[in-house]
């Protein structure tokens, strides 16, 4: 059922890239600026997440209240997120609805009204967030665990710090909006039931004259050292374990993907089985695949008591260790069996599809149809993602960990 995609360059850089899917009675949308947390300053943490949340509090004639309205009005569901290239906007909605969605949030990236009298509320509304956090002591882990293992600032948590929150002015935001809401570098993915020429001249007549700026090259820092300890009173301990791997635009993705999949992702995975099944060492172990453009890394996560933290590491490093001896024929075969599963109820979801479509032209400058995805995962043999784990083992770790006391790490991680 998987349909041709559909693309188009407007002269200001934007990108619109779009896929049919004329069974459904929906249409959804995901549009990125590059305005993600790599472009925060580094005394101000956060900015980018502190000005989307502004860019939302009214655009172009819309108030505060009006936009909230009339998105509710017409059943768009949304969602907002600031990743470490990206700032996203995305909705879903009836078919019909599709045009005058994407005339609200067209105001939302070139017309916010950016309101001073609301900055102190979408200042709480950060904090609150980054509060949120500390009261999350697993995601305050991964939060440690990605800043420390990716260079700076790609490791960089969009939800800033306090200090910098606290300090972010009216002036900040106007300026960080400017500089990096730009049509060059975004991206506006569709999916669903929609008309292909149509939708193309409403975006030009919305965005087309949408006026370019320059992009800004971003200054890397190399990542910090290899194991880092968070004191934190609690009879539980959380452990973060992180290594690299191939980006998504690597031909070796699928074979990374599936190795991955193997060891951690579901009830069947390794990690699950022999961490925390077979000898109850933890109540939570999983590993999870991340990319940005340029680099990739693989993050596992244990929950576990604090007496029983040291072995949970010892044993889950061992898991890794042995994931290079290889994998079997049953292991892939659950794994196939659940990848296929999300790819044909991608097949039912327009935001799914919107979404991954903006994906895809970011990484690799074209979208892998789902029956190309499904052609790639059937090619997955255990010999070829064998052959990958021989090439590419799990090692290099950054560790962190969370709890009251500090673990002893393996030689070479410091």
């Amino acid at each position: 059922m998987t349909n041709a995609i559909l693309s188009h360059t407007f002269s200001n850089g934007l990108v619109l890239v779009a896929e049919p899917m004329m069974w459904l009675g929906s249409a959804a949308f995901t549009c990125l600026v590059p305005a993600g947390s790599v472009h925060d300053p580094a005394e101000l943490s956060g900015l980018g997440g502190f000005t989307c949340e502004m860019a939302l509090r009214g655009a172009g004639k819309r108030d505060s209240r009006r936009f909230v309205l009339d998105l509710d009005n017409l059943g768009v569901e949304r969602h907002e997120s600031v990743s470490s290239a990206h700032t996203g906007f995305s909705g879903a909605t009836l078919a019909e609805n599709l045009s005058t969605a994407l005339g609200i949030f067209a105001d939302v990236l070139r017309r916010p009204r950016l309101p001073t009298e609301q900055l102190e509320a979408a200042r709480a509304v950060c904090l609150q967030e980054l509060h949120a956090v500390e009261d999350e002591p697993a995601q305050k882990l991964m939060i440690e665990l990605r800043r420390r293992h990716y260079p700076d600032p790609w490791g960089r948590p969009a939800q800033g710090e306090q200090q910098s929150l606290e300090a972010i002015t009216i002036d900040q935001v106007c300026r960080h909006f400017d500089r990096r809401y730009r049509p060059g570098g975004a991206i506006l993915g569709v999916a669903g039931r929609f008309d292909w020429e149509e939708l193309k001249d409403h975006v030009a007549g919305l965005l087309g004259d949408w006026e370019p700026r320059a992009a800004e090259p971003v200054a890397e820092k190399a990542a910090g050292a290899k194991y880092k300890h968070l004191p934190y009173q609690s009879n539980q301990t959380q452990i973060g374990i992180a290594w690299p791997s191939v980006p998504y635009r690597d031909r070796d993705y699928f074979q990374a993907w599936g190795a991955v999949g193997v060891l951690g992702s579901g009830c069947s995975a390794r990690l699950f089985t022999e961490v925390r099944e077979r000898r109850g060492l933890c109540y939570s172990v999983y590993a999870v695949y991340h990319t940005l453009r340029d680099r990739a890394a693989v993050f596992c996560y244990a929950g576990t008591s604090a007496d029983r933290a040291q072995e949970t590491l010892d044993v889950t490093l061992g898991e890794l260790t042995r994931l290079t001896n290889g994998i079997e024929e049953n292991e892939l075969g659950r794994l196939k069996a659940r990848i296929k599963s999300a790819l044909i109820m991608q097949q039912e979801s327009s935001a799914a599809r919107s979404s991954a479509v903006a994906r895809d032209w970011y990484h690799l400058g074209r979208v892998r149809t789902l029956d190309e995805v499904g052609r790639l995962v059937d090619a997955l043999t255990c010999r070829s993602i064998n052959a990958y784990l021989a090439e590419h083992p799990p090692d290099d770790f950054t560790i962190v960990t969370l709890g009251p006391r500090k673990l002893e790490v393996p030689v070479g991680v410091s």
